[in-house]
């Protein structure tokens, strides 16, 4: 596990207490494309079942995961695909 993924599964954790987590590096299918860094860890997939997204829209909850991971998404992090649920959804 590298750096970033491990600070973003990290700070998600802390943040959110999630039944689900599920985060992958998906760095190499963006291999010469902007953003792109030696090494990966500059784009992620990441799935998030908590109960803090219960009753958010999905726009609220994407705020509140970027939020926890500006530090992440202002530097090392080009894009970040998510999805963020609430126990129970699909």
């Amino acid at each position: 596990m590298g750096a970033i993924l491990e600070a973003i599964q990290n700070k998600l954790t802390a943040t959110f207490q999630p039944t689900r987590l599920e985060i992958e590096d998906d760095s190499a299918r963006h291999h010469g494309h902007a953003g792109a860094r030696e090494g990966g860890e500059s784009h992620f997939n990441v799935l998030i079942e908590a109960e803090a997204f219960r009753g958010a829209p999905k726009v609220m909850r994407q705020r509140m995961v970027y939020k926890a991971l500006a530090e992440e998404l202002a530097g090392p992090v080009h894009a970040l695909s998510l999805k963020a649920l609430a126990p129970g959804e699909a």
